[in-house]
């Protein structure tokens, strides 16, 4: 029997913004409307929002099967924390048979659509377990075009593009977190690398005060805020210039935080 394949489906990043919804077209290839109106099988990071997303790719393409009928399994939850480990694509043994189980409609012949909340699947996103489980399996991957925050925060930034690093949340500790922050710019500076970071949005204006405190003022800050939706923009300034012309974040409004520290 013909395997299905793992169809890597990117989501808009309007989630749990309600009347700021884009319109899916704007942001996301006909082609990959079609290809995710023709799946049943979902591996889903939230169920609820992924009956959200085909609703509205129901109103372009019809569903092959109505949206009541679809086949939606959550993905297990990755264990709480902050730091390089959190999210991480290694799993143990245990872990390891939870997301083949996920992959036994590709086994059936069935292709899987992985889809996350916002964005694309397995970047910044526990499906990347699901990717290695895919691989490991010989369930072939398939990603589809969609938009990413990371690298449109990136291309927006103006900062180095040839050398980036993500690097998740950092710690809610105040000391921790200057630490993290200063050991960044150091590493940034030193190679010259863009430094990705994000933050849950109700903290917003708490990281970028942190930022402003404890990177030096020839350092470069881009934030990009919203990005996708109407009112979205990214400001690139060094610090010196932030401090100087404070702009305020909204709480509820995702936003990518960049740095690149000065020479």
């Amino acid at each position: 029997m013909t395997r299905g394949r793992l169809f890597l489906v990117p989501n808009t990043l309007d989630f749990g913004m309600p009347g700021q919804e884009v319109d899916l077209r704007e942001v996301l290839p006909d082609a990959v409307l079609a290809r995710a109106a023709s799946i049943t099988h979902w591996a889903a990071e939230n169920a609820k929002t992924t009956r959200a997303f085909l609703k509205r790719v129901g109103a372009i393409h019809p569903l092959a099967v109505p949206l009541q009928e679809q086949h939606i399994e959550e993905l297990p939850r990755p264990p709480k924390g902050r730091g390089p480990a959190a999210g991480a694509a290694t799993a143990s043994s245990s872990e390891e048979k939870l997301w083949l189980a996920l992959l036994e409609p590709a086994m059936s012949g069935h292709d899987i659509g992985l889809i996350s909340e916002a964005g694309m699947p397995a970047v910044a996103d526990p499906g990347a377990k699901l990717v290695a489980a895919a691989h490991a399996a010989k369930v072939q991957v398939v990603p589809l075009t969609g938009p990413s925050s990371l690298l449109m925060a990136l291309a927006a930034s103006g900062l180095n593009g040839q050398s980036f690093a993500f690097v998740g949340y950092l710690p809610l500790d105040a000391a921790e977190r200057t630490a993290r922050i200063k050991a960044l710019e150091s590493f940034s500076a030193r190679e010259q690398q863009t430094q990705l970071m994000i933050e849950t949005p109700y903290r917003n204006g708490a990281l970028l005060q942190a930022l402003l405190a404890a990177l030096r003022p020839g350092a470069l800050l881009s934030v990009s805020c919203g990005l996708s939706l109407k009112d979205a923009w990214t400001h690139t300034a060094t610090v010196e210039q932030w401090r100087q012309a404070p702009k305020p974040l909204p709480d509820k409004v995702p936003a990518v935080f960049a740095i690149l520290g000065g020479r």
